[in-house]
């Protein structure tokens, strides 16, 4: 949110010049420099000495404030041509940096590095800057476009073009900065209304079997942490991030209900009780804690690499990230029989149709019918 303050300037002399400090800045039309200030050509008396200095001050500051609180005004309403003819406008590359580390400060680690992605391609795009003002409709559509044939943005020796889902997720991300501007009324059009959105490839989400979970147990792993946070996400269905803030005084006991974890979800923020097995409480009951973090000292920057060595190790050739084993949790669930208004209930979903992407990945009715044609064939068995 845009802030103006009136600051105080000491000079040479006994009295002090009034400027206004703008946040974020606001720049300058005519010299296209970004600047925090505005000097109001008015001074007070440092150390007023006199009746008449001390009125002269109190009706100045009284004058300062009313300019302060008017450009205030002007600018929350996208107002122009007050003093000195400043309009307001926003570096857009700042603005977006700011709301890329809030997403840090909010300790979601993993959509921070997502964001911070979507960040950097951003400012390739935007390699000479960006104002607010200079943002519409064809903007947007160029910088879709350059979404649609970005290339990867590592050190690859292979010429790669980000995927198309990677794609749509960076502008649903640039998206979100639209309506942020608009909300906070940096942009007078509601440019994100009027986005043409990169629709998503439907992709196939891979699960591990039972038996191939049971595999995994029994291979060794460099970090024994990552190997219990896993197959407890299998067992659970619980994200990362809310495994990894999962605390002690968070896990419950009763004859009614069993044990569960009255679980805070990081993403959508609900609070609800979710059940959970024996065999995930005594993985809890492994850990060498017993009060706070129940998983310590593991960060998610930690757990890709081990995890890969892991999964090779297993001779598993799914192409598996520590999100699969969520997967597998619903899948698995659907696969044994519980129902998807259920599944959808244990994993947290606002609307059923999320969960229904998981009933393509085991889908009963074609899996009977090519069942249903058996031949006997000479020599084929």
């Amino acid at each position: 949110m845009i802030k103006v303050s009136l600051r105080e300037k000491q000079l040479k002399t006994n009295k002090v010049s009034l400027y206004l400090d703008y946040y974020p800045p606001i720049i300058n039309p005519e010299t296209g420099i970004k600047t925090r200030r505005e000097f109001l050509n008015m001074h007070i008396y440092q150390n007023p000495k006199t009746p008449e200095e001390r009125k002269y001050n109190k009706e100045t500051l009284i004058i300062a404030n009313s300019i302060r609180s008017k450009r205030e005004v002007q600018i929350r309403n996208k107002e122009y041509g007050f003093k000195d003819n400043v309009n307001i406008s926003i570096d857009v590359l700042k603005f977006y940096k700011d709301i890329v580390d809030d997403y840090y400060n909010k300790g979601s680690k993993s959509n921070y590095n997502t964001w911070q992605s979507s960040y950097n391609h951003f400012e390739m795009f935007c390699s000479k800057g960006i104002t607010s003002k200079d943002l519409d409709n064809q903007f947007v559509n160029r910088y879709r476009n350059y979404l649609l044939n970005a290339e990867v943005n590592r050190n690859i020796e292979e010429y790669k073009t980000l995927s198309r889902n990677t794609a749509s997720t960076y502008f649903k991300h640039f998206i979100y900065v639209l309506k942020q501007a608009y909300k906070d009324n940096f942009i007078d059009k509601d440019l994100a209304k009027d986005a043409e959105y990169i629709k998503e490839e439907e992709t196939q989400r891979e699960y591990l079997t039972e038996d191939e979970l049971k595999t995994l147990w029994n291979t060794p792993i460099k970090k024994e942490v990552v190997k219990h946070m896993a197959i407890f996400s299998a067992l659970t269905g619980l994200r990362f991030v809310d495994i990894h803030n999962l605390k002690w005084e968070n896990i419950f006991e009763d004859k009614h209900q069993g044990y569960y974890i009255k679980l805070k979800e990081q993403k959508t923020k609900s609070t609800k009780n979710h059940p959970i097995n024996d065999t995930a409480v005594a993985i809890l009951k492994s850990q060498n804690t017993t009060e706070g973090l129940v998983f310590k000292n593991i960060e998610y920057t930690q757990v890709t690499r081990p995890l890969k060595d892991w999964l090779l190790a297993s001779g598993i050739k799914k192409k598996i990230s520590f999100h699969n084993f969520r997967h597998s949790y619903a899948t698995l669930q659907l696969a044994n029989g519980t129902d998807i208004y259920t599944v959808s209930k244990l994993l947290g979903h606002k609307n059923v149709s999320t969960t229904q992407i998981y009933t393509k990945v085991l889908d009963k009715n074609k899996i009977e019918a090519a069942n249903r044609i058996k031949l006997d064939l000479d020599g084929i068995s």
